[in-house]
């Protein structure tokens, strides 16, 4: 049996990113099992092509060498291949301690020993995330650079019991997802937000959903309190799990760029991303019903893509001057063009 182990991104987003490249490596054979931390690992089993899904117990951001050395020891036999996707040197501390014969990842932090075979990272400061990951496959930089967009699967039973529990029907009602983790200079404003929440509600008469973390409940109170009637706040009260079927099974969706983006994109939903600091050059929504808005080059902002937490600037004019009714336009664009030709592979 060929036997691999893939160490995770620590971000869904990447996660996300990263299945293009686990089906490569499902499609030729090799038995794929993922070793992630626990608010990533729902991305990984909503991915059909792994055979297992590993939570790892480590804390964010701590060496845990002696945990981390008992762990990989324990492993010891059970993989020919590790595909170690972080660029970190404690995340090929793992297939080192377990003795993994081929070690695969880029050049990283310290890693010359850890890893025997040692990609070289891309000459582009920021490089499409999907081929990137897709290359450690090495199968060639032209089918990297080919390589097919991400996609996941829930299964219809799964998604309709989170619907159910929230009194909420398939395909009749919005997501929101107002926050992202980088930082406010990734943040539409929380008013435009809620005129489009308010604009939504009013065309369809279906409640507008409205998604994050627990550190983006605050924000998705205040979009409600300023939407009024028809928004309905789970952030921070859901799992990742279940976020994303209540993404899998909502009309469209409208984010930043963050993880539920993405994970809006390998669902396949008709969705716009308004893009601020970041560039979508790098990390776009890859999904044939999604729209992008940035205003780089309507503006002519020679600030962006900055890629800081904060705008520097202080106006953040690359999120603020997206106008409400433009996003509005837009999502039912992409929701009418979905329904005239629906995607059977998704």
């Amino acid at each position: 049996m060929n036997r691999s182990l893939l160490i995770a991104p620590q971000w869904i987003g990447d996660a996300v990113m990263s299945q293009p490249l686990v089906a490569a490596l499902a499609a030729r054979g090799e038995v794929l099992s993922v070793a992630a931390l626990p608010w990533v690992s729902p991305v990984y089993r909503a991915m059909p092509e792994v055979a297992e899904v590993i939570d790892l117990p480590f804390a964010h951001g701590r060496l845990d060498w002696k945990a981390r050395r008992a762990l990989g020891r324990a492993w010891r036999g059970r993989f020919e291949h590790a595909y170690v996707l972080p660029n970190s040197l404690k995340s090929a501390l793992l297939p080192w301690f377990a003795r993994i014969p081929h070690r695969v990842g880029y050049h990283g932090e310290g890693r010359y020993l850890l890893l025997n075979d040692r990609r070289p990272a891309p000459t582009e400061q920021r490089p499409p995330m999907v081929a990137f990951y897709r290359a450690l496959a090495g199968d060639g930089a032209a089918s990297a650079q080919a390589t097919a967009d991400p996609v996941m699967h829930l299964p219809v039973e799964r998604v309709a019991a989170v619907l159910q529990t929230h009194g909420l029907q398939t395909g009749a009602y919005w997501v929101l997802a107002p926050g992202a983790e980088y930082g406010p200079a990734k943040c539409w404003p929380a008013a435009h937000y809620a005129d489009l929440a308010r604009a939504l509600h009013a065309d369809s008469g279906q409640p507008v959903v409205l998604l994050g973390s627990g550190k983006e409940a605050a924000l998705a109170e205040d979009i409600a309190r300023q939407a009024g009637a028809g928004c309905r706040v789970l952030a921070g009260k859901t799992s990742l799990d279940a976020a994303m079927a209540l993404i899998a099974g909502a009309r469209g969706l409208v984010s930043n760029d963050s993880g539920l983006m993405h994970v809006g994109a390998a669902f396949g939903l008709p969705q716009v991303a308004v893009f601020g600091s970041t560039s979508p050059e790098h990390t776009p929504p890859l999904n044939a019903r999604a729209e992008v808005i940035w205003l780089k080059e309507e503006l002519k902002l020679d600030c962006a893509p900055c890629f800081e937490r904060v705008c520097p600037l202080g106006h953040t004019r690359c999120l603020a001057e997206v106008a409400p009714e433009r996003v509005r336009r837009a999502l039912w664009a992409r929701v009418e063009a979905a329904a005239a030709a629906p995607q059977s592979s998704r």
